[in-house]
């Protein structure tokens, strides 16, 4: 497989810049292999089944983007410095990695001031970026960061513009939990308490996992030959519950559907060659791609993905090549936004084989 078989052509117009209102007015295209539909978010229920379980996502966003000063005492006096930081994924030490702009003006040892109550210390440099350590720690952390960071809105929408005051609603689901993801589970922000009580009663069951999407589901994909190229790696958690819910939901013939990528990669990875479920703990760097057989998700709630990403990879998997290029030329063609603000697709495979 080659990067050019995942490539199109998208209009720079359809890339949206901020997420419809109320979050369920979203539209939504509804795709099994033969049919297209074309919906809202709201009209969910009316294609799921009594008994479908839907795999959220609860992570939280951080406020992962800081701006902030490194002072230095030389023989001309204190010099000062900006340092623009992105936090990336924390350490198994309870440390931050991170993104620097400019890199070249920190050094080891050297502390970088955010607020009056946040810093952190430089602890090491590589790879592009550097591990810091803050002064602060669990909610005293939280609440500096939420003072002075700001939503770390994906490079195409940060390219557009800044990040303000809307972002801290609009980029986070409604039922974030788990604080540490630097990027939202976005196929989850079409969600509203009013969906969810309407699915509620159409018999639609839930089941919450945590993975914590980390900056690197933006980074390009750089080599020609797909199969040569390393996943970001991301922590998540199947609790002992979620597995069992997942694995009971199978055994009384209900499918699975993640609502989000995240979701569904999680799953996967906390499955064994018999499709069961396990507890599971750790970091996963799955690649799913074409020819991947899946275990556990039976259909995917997913946005409209980047040309040329792992994302636009898992799909195809999921629904076929041929059959993804036929979808997004109908979400083009019909003016869908794109992106993490922007619509949604509801893909339903037919005929997904799974572990007997």
């Amino acid at each position: 497989m080659k990067l050019s078989d995942f490539d199109f052509d998208l209009p720079d117009h359809l890339i949206a810049t901020r997420p419809a209102k109320p979050r369920s007015a979203s539209r939504l295209l509804v795709a099994t292999d033969r049919t297209i539909t074309d919906a809202f978010a709201r009209d969910l229920p009316d294609f799921l089944r009594p008994g479908d379980r839907l795999v959220l996502n609860d992570t939280k966003v951080i406020p992962a983007r800081l701006s902030g000063i490194r002072r230095r005492d030389g023989e001309a006096g204190t010099t000062e410095a900006r340092v623009e930081v992105t936090l990336l994924q924390p350490t198994a030490d309870g440390h931050w990695r991170a993104l620097l702009k400019p890199l070249k003006k920190v050094r080891d040892g050297e502390t970088i001031w955010f607020s009056s109550d946040l810093s952190a210390r430089v602890t090491e440099r590589s790879e592009g970026a550097a591990v810091l350590a803050f002064n602060l720690t669990g909610d005293d952390f939280d609440a500096a960061l939420a003072s002075a960071g700001s939503m770390p809105l994906p490079p195409y929408i940060a390219a557009k513009r800044e990040a303000d005051a809307q972002d801290n609603e609009d980029y986070q689901t409604v039922w974030a939990r788990a604080a540490g993801a630097v990027a939202a589970p976005t196929a989850s922000l079409h969600f509203d308490d009013d969906l969810l009580e309407r699915l509620r009663r159409k018999g639609v069951t839930f089941t919450h996992v945590t993975l914590h999407v980390g900056a690197g589901t933006f980074l390009p994909v750089k080599v020609d030959d797909v199969s040569q190229h390393r996943m970001h790696s991301e922590w998540g958690e199947v609790t002992q519950d979620a597995a069992a819910e997942i694995n009971r939901a199978h055994a009384e013939g209900h499918r699975v559907i993640p609502v989000g990528t995240t979701a569904l990669r999680l799953i996967e990875s906390a499955a064994g060659p018999d499709g069961l479920v396990h507890p599971w703990r750790g970091d996963t760097d799955i690649f799913i791609k074409p020819g991947y057989g899946f275990r556990v998700a039976d259909a995917l709630m997913t946005n409209f993905h980047l040309p040329k990403s792992t994302l636009m990879m898992l799909v195809s998997a999921l629904m076929g090549t041929d059959r993804i290029r036929q979808i997004y030329a109908h979400a083009i063609a019909e003016n869908y936004r794109f992106f993490s603000y922007g619509d949604a697709s509801l893909l339903l495979p037919g005929g997904l084989q799974r572990p007997n």
